[in-house]
């Protein structure tokens, strides 16, 4: 294959990603395991709200959500509401924050965290697809499979537990409104936190 048809692909590819995840328009399907070696795919939940949590266990911005009850509050009403909240970690092998096997499950019972799976996506497909860039990076699909949000899980990018308080919660804003009937009214926003820790 010559040069230039592989520098075509990738940048067919990075488009094709770019594209994958836009507002308003279907989320894009996938299919991964969970910690315990179940699979999940986004389509066998066609029919409820489903939230994605990107998520590195050792980022700063990620332990503040978790440690000050931020994120397991918010998975436990989405959850009692109906909803389906899917934890993502695209951090490949070797790098910060990936985990495999048990290493989910003792996260998410460190902080009494039950979201309705922890999902394993260490070679970065899924994350790609969705263009998510931080951890945490959020998005919501509504019970057509279309995407109705994507950004950041709050209004002020820091790592001061004290600043929770001050700020716009956009998921459970989001939720609150397409259970309404309404259309998100902040349909994105400027994520915040830890580089996703790609392998490539």
């Amino acid at each position: 294959m010559s040069f230039r048809l592989l520098a075509f692909s990738a940048a067919m590819a990075l488009s094709m990603s770019a594209m994958a995840a836009t507002i308003g328009a279907p989320a894009p399907d996938f299919s991964l395991p969970d910690g315990n070696g179940k699979t999940h795919a986004l389509s066998e939940y066609k029919g409820k709200t489903v939230v994605l949590e990107w998520n590195n266990p050792e980022c700063p911005f990620v332990k503040k959500h978790y440690s000050s009850g931020n994120i397991p509050k918010q998975q436990a009403a989405a959850i009692a509401e109906g909803a389906v909240w899917l934890v993502v970690n695209s951090g490949a092998d070797g790098k910060q924050g990936h985990v495999a096997g048990n290493a989910a499950s003792a996260f998410l019972a460190q902080y009494d965290a039950r979201p309705t799976a922890y999902l394993l996506d260490a070679d970065g497909k899924v994350g790609h697809a969705y263009g998510a860039k931080t951890t945490p990076h959020m998005y919501v699909i509504d019970g057509g499979g279309v995407l109705r949000y994507a950004g950041g899980i709050d209004s002020i990018a820091s790592t001061d537990k004290e600043d929770l308080v001050k700020a716009t919660q956009y998921v459970p804003q989001a939720l609150s409104e397409l259970k309404a009937g309404k259309t998100v009214s902040v349909a994105t926003s400027q994520p915040y936190g830890c580089g996703v820790k790609y392998g490539s």
